[in-house]
């Protein structure tokens, strides 16, 4: 939300007036649907939902998965290793890190070239699901998080979303600006205290 108001700000609108599709890219991937100020869908990267990431698997055939789980060829804990921490780019390259992904493509590594378009297209793909939740009417994607440093990852997202709305990047994790913004904007009464 904090990259969404600042985003809004910057196009010289409230962020409680704007639809918007937020990526936030790093170790996981979440795409959220932001409506008028609120949080309307999104995946849940944690349980598995959405693009590979570089580390975590994303949606994956659940009869497969199954079949896994009742193999006797793993432990629930190497199961759960697989879907968080070493899966996505990680299982496919043995790296987490976009930047070697990157260096290896660089050196001409063509494998790593399709993992890493890949991963973009996937988000690309949640970005297109995202802007169905937002009726097809939105003011700005925008692109957040260590991945969108990447001006590669973030073209191919270009290319395939950039007719939905204008593409808007904000690299970075940012979480300590936006925990400092969220109390000065309860501290000046723009927004009421949340007690979760």
């Amino acid at each position: 939300k904090a990259v969404a108001r600042r985003c809004a700000n910057d196009m010289g609108m409230k962020y409680e007036d704007c639809r918007f599709i937020v990526a936030h890219m790093g170790g996981g991937i979440t795409v959220g649907a932001h409506r008028y100020g609120r949080v309307i869908d999104v995946n849940d990267a944690i349980a598995g939902e959405g693009p590979f990431t570089p580390e975590r698997c994303g949606q994956v055939p659940i009869s497969q998965v199954i079949s896994m789980c009742f193999s006797g060829a793993y432990t629930e804990e190497e199961l759960q290793k697989m879907t968080s921490g070493t899966g996505g780019m990680y299982a496919y390259l043995g790296t987490n890190d976009l930047q070697k992904c990157e260096r290896l493509i660089r050196e001409g590594d063509e494998y790593a070239a399709l993992v890493l378009e890949s991963m973009a297209y996937q988000v690309a793909k949640e970005i297109g699901a995202m802007s169905a939740a937002l009726e097809g009417r939105v003011d700005a994607i925008i692109l957040t998080g260590g991945l969108a440093y990447s001006t590669r990852f973030t073209g191919v997202i270009k290319q395939r979303a950039g007719l939905i709305a204008p593409i808007k990047i904000y690299p970075g994790e940012n979480e300590m600006l936006a925990l400092a913004q969220g109390a000065l904007r309860v501290l000046r009464g723009e927004e009421q205290l949340l007690t979760y």
